[in-house]
């Protein structure tokens, strides 16, 4: 009987702690990307309401036993159970409905081509803006690096979604971890059980926030260029889209932010066409020759930084292929979605580059005329203010998850109340993140440089180093050689090309910070 107990309490405790890793990592399917459907969207905001529940009466301290009641066995050393709200210990049915609200199995499952959807808006953002610049520095060389990365995270998107699943004693595949950072966690175990988990939380951190400063970036520039005869300095407008942005800090969920998601994804994919259209109207005047087999050996790695950061998926795929109705329809998801991606990707550089050749500015909508220009322009700067609050409150969750929130293991007191109200301090924090993004743009107003620089650190180890390297450690006796030789190859040449950007992106990053600062 006591043995009994133990295991119960034990897979209970082991079963709401992947399950609470889980929910964050479907957090960045439900707010770092686009809802897919009205229906999806309002299945985001439901979940966005279990949160509040969540911080207000579902926080489950991890508590050793002190006693047992009358008539009962004396507890077990070791033992635990979980309290809510202090009040006492939840009964086996009320940990497993608890468990249930938490991982969210409550919620509609989506369609192979909801999943795309979401994998498409990841993937063929607004980012997609700076490729053409990539073309400038790389010539054909930087279309065969967009075919590459490709796929090259394509399949590191099915072999992450692989070290989910086991084998177990009567030879059936089960899925055993829910998230990146349980996968993490798993090949640091046992010496460092969290440790890989830490690394990653940290590389979305970082991800995150600089997507943030892209945006406040982005946002300056084309503004600036938009009205290049008003007074107003590119700085100062930064300083503008950042006061629009400050109410961010004061987000309690996603509710009115996902209502819009579609709509700028549609808005984004009718820019696209626009910049495309009239890039066909010019193509008389197209320069191929420009377009050769060379690259600037300065710039380039920096290219290859943009190329790997507008790919990058990985963070919610865990999430996302869990949700689906039939996980066996993710191979074949994730094959027509890049293939698309790379598709557009390619023709959207290629022409793009080819109208304005050696004239290609880092944001290309800046190349267009003036009277067309400052059209498009407003409307990617209404998308890139509207899309600031999803990474923004995805970062949040996860600092305050893991700097405050962490039981006894977090660094800080709680940010919020036992009313589940954010504490003035916290709002403090979250204002001075807003204000971080404000003050990085302001000094470092380069989109290619700060994009590269992202693409290199933290997009080359999410979707080229760390899957390769997950899957080579788990899943290492049942690979046959070929698998092996795809895994080695691509940790070994995602580091060189990680390695390379990262330091060709720092140093253009460091003078640019010179120069600003003596200015």
């Amino acid at each position: 009987m006591a043995t009994l107990l133990r295991s119960k309490l034990s897979n209970v405790a082991t079963s709401v702690s992947h399950k609470s890793q889980a929910k964050m990592s479907g957090m960045f399917a439900r707010m770092g990307f686009q809802a897919a459907t009205d229906e999806e969207a309002v299945g985001f905001a439901h979940c966005d309401d279990l949160d509040m529940e969540h911080r207000q009466g579902l926080q489950m301290d991890i508590l050793k036993s002190e006693g047992s009641e009358e008539g009962g066995e004396p507890p077990l050393e070791g033992d635990i159970h979980y309290q809510r709200d202090g009040t006492g210990p939840l009964p086996p049915s009320a940990s497993k409905e608890a468990c249930s609200e938490l991982s969210g199995q409550g919620k509609p499952k989506i369609t192979a081509w909801e999943a795309g959807w979401n994998v498409t808006n990841a993937i063929q953002g607004m980012f997609v803006l700076g490729l053409p610049y990539a073309i400038l520095h790389g010539g054909y060389l930087g279309l065969f690096l967009i075919i590459f990365a490709a796929v090259v995270c394509c399949y590191t998107g099915k072999i992450l979604i692989a070290c989910l699943y086991e084998e177990n004693e009567d030879g059936e595949i089960v899925r055993v971890r829910d998230s990146y950072v349980d996968i993490a966690n798993a090949c640091c175990a046992p010496r460092f059980p969290t440790l890989g988990g830490r690394i990653v939380n940290v590389a979305q951190i970082i991800e995150l926030v600089m997507t943030c400063i892209l945006y406040v970036v982005v946002s300056g520039n084309l503004m600036y260029n938009s009205f290049p005869n008003l007074p107003v300095s590119q700085k100062s407008w930064s300083i503008i889209a950042t006061a629009v942005l400050l109410p961010c800090a004061f987000l309690k969920n996603l509710k009115a932010v996902s209502k819009f998601s579609l709509l700028c994804t549609l808005a984004h994919f009718v820019i696209n066409i626009l910049v495309i259209a009239y890039c066909l109207s010019r193509a008389r005047d197209w320069a191929w020759d420009k377009v050769k087999f060379y690259i600037d050996v300065k710039k380039f790695p920096i290219s290859i930084g943009i190329i790997v950061f507008s790919y990058t998926s990985q963070i919610f795929l865990p999430s996302l292929e869990g949700n689906m109705q039939n996980p066996k329809e993710f191979h074949c998801m994730m094959n027509w979605t890049h293939i698309a991606a790379c598709i557009l990707k390619g023709l959207f550089a290629l022409v793009a580059y080819l109208t304005w050749a050696d004239e290609t500015k880092e944001v290309i909508t800046d190349n267009l005329p003036s009277t067309i220009r400052a059209v498009v322009n407003i409307f990617l700067v209404a998308k890139a203010l509207l899309s600031y609050p999803l990474p923004f409150f995805a970062a949040v969750e996860v600092l305050e998850r893991s700097l405050f929130q962490d039981g006894n293991r977090a660094f800080f007191p709680n940010c919020y109340g036992g009313d589940g109200r954010l504490k003035s301090w916290g709002l403090t924090l979250r204002c001075a993140l807003v204000v971080f993004t404000l003050l990085m743009a302001i000094y470092v107003p380069h989109f290619a440089l700060l994009m590269g620089l992202t693409g290199s650190l933290t997009g080359a180890g999410l979707c080229f180093l760390l899957p390769s390297l997950f899957h080579l450690k788990l899943l290492w006796r049942k690979l046959l050689w070929h698998h092996v030789f795809f895994d080695v190859a691509i940790f070994v040449i995602g580091g060189i090309c990680s390695i390379s950007g990262f330091i060709h992106s720092l140093e253009g990053l460091i003078e640019a910070f010179r120069t600003n600062a003596e200015d």
